[in-house]
């Protein structure tokens, strides 16, 4: 195979916009369905938001002797809304579409076009509405910096190195979830049409959602284990929302080989899904045949 040259990636690049303007004129042309989207979202994202502040009323922190206090905590469910808001806007609504490619014959279509097939199938379309919860975890991330750089007891303002940090391993978190979703729609070529992508989805990520902590004793150790080097969605949040929210120094060996493994997790998690994706291509059979 061939390296991509720099035009390449440049023609990639505007393909890219091209997919991403068509979708904005897509959905503003139906603005009042565009706007009850992003009202949904923001309904769903205020009660979960309404359901922690309950929690805390009751508890100082998100498992024993974690670290995770209602600030530090609402940091790590905004990074969680920062990452599936990236992924639902940008991936899940072109892995929904895979088996309705394969039934109807335009995976035939998009296989003919003088471009990575990969690439075509997961940016062809993106749910502008998505980026709604994105906003809200901005507002939130930053309304729990703010009471965290302010607390008397034990003031924290995150550092130059810790935000580049967090941003390098937020794009790495949506890197394992593309990657998950991709291998997940793939399957659809084996399994004709995969239509439970959304809870195989569910299942998995539910998972990362919670800081590890809770998992790292009795009981939760296997999942702990499986979630971290099997399928790591244990990295996916965590990592970032340490990173700024640091609830547990930064400087131990523990955090230090995590964050190399979340390196080294996303690097082989899109060459796991990138083999995946070609070997399933390479069994499919066209609808015309």
């Amino acid at each position: 195979m061939q390296q991509e040259s720099g035009s390449d990636r440049k023609k990639y690049w505007k393909v890219f916009l091209t997919f991403a303007r068509n979708s904005l004129v897509r959905d503003m042309t139906f603005r009042t369905n565009f706007v009850l989207q992003c009202v949904s979202s923001l309904g769903w994202t205020l009660m979960n938001v309404g359901f922690y502040l309950i929690i805390f009323q009751y508890t100082t922190s998100i498992g024993a002797d974690s670290g995770w206090d209602r600030d530090k905590f609402f940091l790590f469910i905004a990074t969680t809304w920062f990452i599936n808001s990236l992924v639902q806007a940008f991936f899940m609504p072109n892995a929904e579409e895979f088996s309705e490619l394969i039934r109807t014959g335009g995976l035939d279509f998009a296989l003919l076009k003088p471009i990575d097939t990969q690439f075509l199938i997961s940016f062809r379309r993106v749910d502008w509405s998505a980026l709604s919860n994105f906003a809200a975890g901005l507002i939130i991330a930053l309304v729990a910096l703010y009471s965290l750089a302010t607390r008397q007891n034990d003031p924290m303002t995150p550092s130059i190195l810790s935000i580049v940090l967090y941003i390098f391993f937020v794009g790495c978190g949506v890197a394992i979830m593309y990657s998950l979703m991709i291998c997940l729609s793939a399957t659809s070529i084996w399994l004709g049409r995969n239509q439970t992508l959304y809870n195989f989805w569910f299942y998995i990520t539910n998972f990362s959602r919670y800081p590890m902590e809770i998992y790292d004793r009795g009981w939760g150790r296997p999942l702990y284990g499986f979630f971290t080097f099997i399928i790591p969605v244990l990295l996916v949040v965590n990592i970032p929302a340490r990173i700024l929210a640091r609830p547990i120094s930064p400087q131990t060996s523990e955090d230090q080989l995590l964050i190399a493994w979340g390196i080294a997790a996303t690097l082989l998690s899109l060459w796991i899904s990138r083999w995946v994706f070609k070997r399933a291509l390479l069994s499919y059979r066209s609808a015309s045949s």
